[in-house]
């Protein structure tokens, strides 16, 4: 199968460079100012490679491959169907659900976005990846993940994918950014947390709102979640 060449986006100074800054100068002095510069160019080169993507929905899960293969089957298939409706499918660019979910993306015909993290073991872009950007910081990726689109959905994930879903979630509840839907695939999976959430969180400690718990939305399958998706853009709750 033939697939685009990602159009690299990289940062604004090269790895090298990068690590140079990150290291003591010759004199031993901290090199902390030249750390938030780059800092400070991820998040410029990432909201610019970002903002023409006027429609867009990010597509979380696990890069790994224990998950049963429905996940994958799920991802690659709502992302099918979203990318047919219009939507740029955004996603951490690896491989797993994030691959099923550009694959899903590619096969439609849509635009596929991959925001790689830069790791010591290199993370490489999946192949159906149209348009990358690269990140050495977790948290300038996650940002850029959060804030790019009108519909976040959360596949099964391991402990990056509950810290995306978690950090939106207390974003949207102290209202830090607008509220968008939260759709989490596979019952399954999410029942029990979900479960656990209503019952020690709110009901024993009241550590959340009642109201918190319905800042999300729980869908079995690709097919229910793209129901509930274009029910919730007929009611006008994605703020396209």
């Amino acid at each position: 199968m033939q697939t685009k060449t990602p159009k690299n986006h990289g940062a604004l100074i090269s790895q090298l460079e990068s690590k140079r800054l990150f290291d003591k100068d010759a004199n031993g002095q901290d090199a902390t100012p030249w750390k938030v510069f780059t800092i400070m160019s991820e998040f410029v080169n990432g909201f610019e490679f970002l903002r023409h993507h006027k429609k867009a929905v990010t597509i979380f899960g696990s890069a790994r491959s224990g998950f049963p293969e429905r996940a994958y089957r799920d991802a690659r298939l709502l992302a099918h169907h979203l990318a047919r409706d219009g939507f740029a499918v955004i996603t951490g660019g690896g491989p797993g659900i994030m691959e099923a979910a550009n694959r899903g993306a590619h096969e439609a015909g849509g635009t596929s976005v991959g925001l790689n993290i830069k790791l010591k073991y290199e993370q490489h872009v999946n192949e159906y990846v149209t348009e990358s950007a690269d990140f050495q910081y977790f948290f300038v990726r996650k940002t850029m993940l959060s804030l790019a689109s009108q519909i976040c959905i959360f596949f099964p994930g391991g402990y990056g994918t509950l810290d995306e879903l978690f950090d939106i979630l207390t974003l949207i509840q102290t209202e830090k950014i607008p509220r968008v839907p939260l759709v989490l695939v596979n019952k399954e999976y999410w029942t029990p947390l979900l479960a656990w959430i209503e019952e020690h969180l709110y009901r024993r400690n009241r550590a959340v709102e009642e109201k918190d718990l319905g800042l999300y939305y729980l869908a079995d399958d690709a097919d229910e979640a793209y129901r509930l998706i274009r029910k919730l853009v007929r009611e006008k709750k994605v703020p396209l």
